[in-house]
Formats: structure tokens, C-alpha cells, sequence
């Protein structure tokens, strides 16, 4: 059965979304701490994994198993995870490499290459006050990485350039998959796009089994569990936000 996205409450997708982002740092601080360690791919296993029983109680206690285990876009739910789980991986690298305010500085260019993506993708007309803002935190995110990526430094950090890098381009993937979400809501239903995630998620990290996972220690354990149980909310906030916004 499709479920257009009939909700238009701004107010609710707003807070939503502001809380999402709250719980999104409270997440990155704990990967920060354990990736120190811990290689990304094996982060985004706990992340995805531990987020999955959140999920999964949150759709039972609405009583949508079904409409979250019966997808109607089952391609659609394929990309969202594949370029979600891309993302992950390399805003985790990045935070292995860099301070996480500067993770979280670069990271706000996702919302301008989401304006950015919806003006091409999805024909929307952005207004001069949208497209002055889009050019100021362009030039904001570029203040902030041009340390990384200048050459005029003789003592250039190879591994803060690459980190950057990541994130910047986890930012743009980021950006992607919000563009495609707001497509997904129109037919899928909120709970099959956050359950598939997790779960796509899930089965992906697995393909990085081979390069470096470890046995994390207790401190990491609970770190990573932790930022799964926290993502999980997140994620379901982040979703639910973008069926409000109409």
C-alpha cells in the first residue's frame, strides 16, 4: 500500500530535525573517542547494528512491522543505504583524522549541497535570500578546510588533507541522500526507509571485515554500542522530520 507523504508541519520537521542534529553530535563525539582505535568500517558495523533494536521497537510499538518489512522501492531503499553507508565511512575516517569541531564545521556543507542538489535533481527554485546563504557557507566551509588544503605550507598535513577530504565529500553523499529520501517518502513508508538503512548498513560494514577490524576494548565496546542506540534515534528523528516537511 503507498503512503504519500500527506504531513506539512514545519514546525514538527524543525524540531525534528534539531534534535536529530543534537543526537548526530552526541554520536560523533563517542566515534571520535573509539576510532582512535577502532577502523570505520567496523564502527559503522556497531553504529548500524545496535541502532537496528531501537528501530525495530520503535515501528513495533507503532505497529508498523509490516509496512516496514514489505517495501514498495526495494532498489530505491538499495542506494539510500549504499550512499548512507559511504557517508558513514568516511565521516568516521574523517573523525579518526581530525579535531571534531572541524568535522562538524565542514560537515555543515551538507545543507548547502542539498540546496544545491534539489535546484538540479528536483527543479526547485531557490530564492536570492537561500542563494546568498548557499554562497556564504560555501566560502565559510572553504575558510575552514583552506588550512588543510593549502601547498603555500611547507609542513603540510597529509593526513588533516585527506581527512577533510572525507568529510567534505561525505557531506555532498550526505546531501544525495537527503535529495532521495524526500523522493522515498512519497511511496515508502517512514519505518521501511529507517529499518532498511540500518539494516543495508549492517550487511555493507561486513565487506570491511578484511582491512583491520580488531577486538575493541571494553571502553570502545560500550562507546560504540552507545553511539549505535543514539544513532538509531537520531536516524528515526532525521527521517520522520523530511514526511513532516510536506
Amino acid at each position: 500500500m503507498l503512503r504519500p507523504c500527506t504531513h506539512n508541519k514545519p514546525s514538527t520537521a524543525i524540531a525534528l530535525k534539531l534534535l536529530a542534529v543534537f543526537l548526530f553530535m552526541v554520536m560523533a563525539a563517542m566515534i571520535k573517542v573509539a576510532t582512535q582505535e577502532v577502523p570505520p568500517g567496523e564502527a559503522v558495523f556497531f553504529r548500524s547494528f545496535f541502532a537496528l533494536p531501537i528501530i525495530v521497537t520503535w515501528i513495533w510499538h507503532r505497529g508498523e512491522l509490516g509496512e516496514a518489512l514489505i517495501p514498495n522501492n526495494i532498489k530505491g531503499h538499495f542506494w539510500r543505504g549504499f550512499f548512507g553507508t559511504a557517508a558513514m565511512i568516511l565521516t568516521f575516517g574523517g573523525l579518526s583524522l581530525l579535531p571534531l569541531p572541524e568535522v562538524t564545521a565542514i560537515g555543515y556543507a551538507t545543507p548547502i549541497f542539498t540546496v544545491i542538489l534539489a535546484a538540479i535533481m528536483l527543479g526547485e527554485r531557490p530564492h536570492f535570500f537561500r542563494i546568498t546563504a548557499v554562497v556564504l557557507g560555501l566560502l565559510g566551509v572553504l575558510i575552514v578546510m583552506w588550512p588543510r588544503l593549502s601547498l603555500s605550507s611547507n609542513t603540510l598535513d597529509t593526513a588533516g588533507t585527506l581527512g577533510a577530504i572525507m568529510v567534505l565529500t561525505a557531506a555532498l553523499l550526505r546531501a544525495f541522500v537527503q535529495i532521495h529520501i524526500r523522493t522515498l517518502v512519497k511511496t515508502e513508508h517512514t519505518a521501511a526507509i529507517v529499518f532498511y538503512f540500518s539494516l543495508t548498513a549492517t550487511v555493507l560494514s561486513l565487506f570491511s571485515l578484511p582491512f583491520g577490524w580488531i577486538v575493541p576494548i571494553p571502553r570502545d565496546i560500550y562507546l560504540l554500542i552507545g553511539a549505535g542506540l543514539v544513532g538509531g534515534i537520531a536516524q528515526i528523528c532525521v527521517t520522520s522530520s523530511y514526511r513532516f516537511a510536506g
